[in-house]
């Protein structure tokens, strides 16, 4: 067969396309073509992109790899950058083409391997590579993503604050395929746009525990809008510990423990009286701070009070705290007398404080107070449930449609 090269005019640099015409490799000893090694392809690629021009690749267009002549097929397309990210892609059915489905890095170096098969299964293979072009006007989006790194409990939701932001649901889609969070034990998750330049992450479920949790991004080089380019971000490890829950039930004065589902303490408590009662809902520990000073004019309360609070573990940024209350002893298990803490004895105070973490979880129930912020007020994350947590991710769509794709290739008839 001839195999001489193939050279074509192209209008445009940026489009990456590869012809693969088909070919007969040499058979192995035993004359079968699957037993033979992969042959050069060369011969039959027709490569317009930069490669060897000088030129480099429009980061913003596809990469797009065809078959031609109509007697063979891709069976395999892999592009990698200089730091081995892939670039997701889409394989038609009968082999035909292979497109990204992912935008590429601006100012990197890729790689692309094809692989290839004739009508007798004969395996080809080439192996090119190419450069993309910077972006013309570099604006930096860099992401910083949180808590910062240790051990939490179980409900803690990983943050990821955005330099700039970000509105438009076409460029936050690109940004949260690159923004990729990873748990062992696996656990099923997702992406939550707060506002246009916060993110929020969490499992469906709390996290498992003694689990390890990984943050990275992918979004170095990428475009995200005409005028906006991902910058390098600095990954994040997480670790968990035991499930530590509190629930409190205003209406009887008490707050259960549990550890893993076992209860480990029930403590009798006072929260919020009237015209302050404590939030209802699940809040997630903020920190522990050994000694505040409480104010009445912190909280604009009516009533004068400047008190120094031991063994206070907070649980919202507007200052509501799980604390030691030694004045209200005689009101714990019997009355709600704070201005919307939860007290308990010294002694209890002090147990709590040493037993939880930033990470666990305080869940309010039983209160005539109103319901936790989501947002806003510390992490109400848990207290939005799954589908609508969903709607806040921009990619939710996408899953849709994935799902029909997947659907529709299972309908569509195989060849044999």
């Amino acid at each position: 067969m001839n195999h001489s090269p193939r050279i074509r005019t192209v209008l445009s640099c940026t489009l990456l396309v590869v012809a693969l015409g088909a070919g007969t490799a040499a058979c192995g000893s035993d004359g079968h073509p699957l037993s033979a090694k992969p042959y050069d392809a060369a011969s039959q690629i027709a490569f317009n992109g930069p490669a060897g021009s000088g030129r480099k690749a429009d980061p913003d267009k596809p990469l797009e790899v065809t078959a031609e002549g109509g007697d063979g097929r891709i069976t395999d397309v892999t592009a990698t950058d200089q730091m081995g990210r892939h670039v997701a892609g889409e394989l038609s059915a009968d082999g035909s083409r292979w497109h990204s489905t992912a935008p590429l890095a601006a100012g990197a170096h890729y790689t692309l391997r094809v692989s290839t098969e004739d009508d007798e299964g004969a395996p080809g293979r080439k192996v090119m590579t190419f450069d993309t072009r910077e972006p013309e006007k570099k604006r930096r989006l860099k992401v910083t993503f949180g808590p910062e790194a240790g051990k939490y409990g179980v409900g803690q939701p990983v943050t990821a604050k955005l330099s700039a932001p970000v509105r438009a649901k076409e460029a936050r889609a690109v940004v949260e395929r690159a923004l990729k969070v990873q748990s062992q034990p696996a656990a099923e998750g997702s992406w939550h746009w707060v506002d246009s330049r916060t993110l929020h992450y969490r499992p469906k479920e709390y996290w498992p525990t003694h689990a390890t949790i990984t943050v990275r991004s992918n979004l170095e080089g990428v475009k995200v809008t005409d005028r906006l380019w991902g910058a390098d971000t600095k990954p994040l490890k997480l670790t968990t510990g035991d499930r530590i829950v509190a629930v409190t039930d205003a209406s009887s004065h008490w707050m259960t423990v549990y550890r893993n589902g076992e209860e480990i303490n029930s403590i009798p408590v006072t929260t919020g009286k009237p015209g302050y009662s404590t939030r209802n809902g699940i809040k997630v520990v903020l920190g522990k701070e050994y000694v505040v000073r409480m104010t009445s004019a912190s909280i604009g309360a009516s009533d004068f009070y400047d008190k120094m609070v031991y063994y206070a573990t907070r649980v919202t940024d507007s200052g509501e705290y799980v604390h030691a209350a030694p004045w209200s002893v005689g009101s714990q298990g019997y009355a709600n007398t704070s201005h919307g803490c939860t007290g308990m004895s010294t002694g209890d105070a002090a147990w709590f404080y040493e037993t939880v973490r930033p990470g666990d979880l305080v869940e309010v129930v039983g209160s005539a107070g109103a319901d936790m912020d989501h947002f806003g007020n510390g992490y109400g994350d848990w207290n939005v449930d799954w589908k609508e947590w969903r709607k806040g991710s921009a990619l939710q769509k996408d899953t849709k449609a994935a799902k029909k794709a997947q659907k529709t290739a299972r309908l569509r008839p195989q060849a044999v």
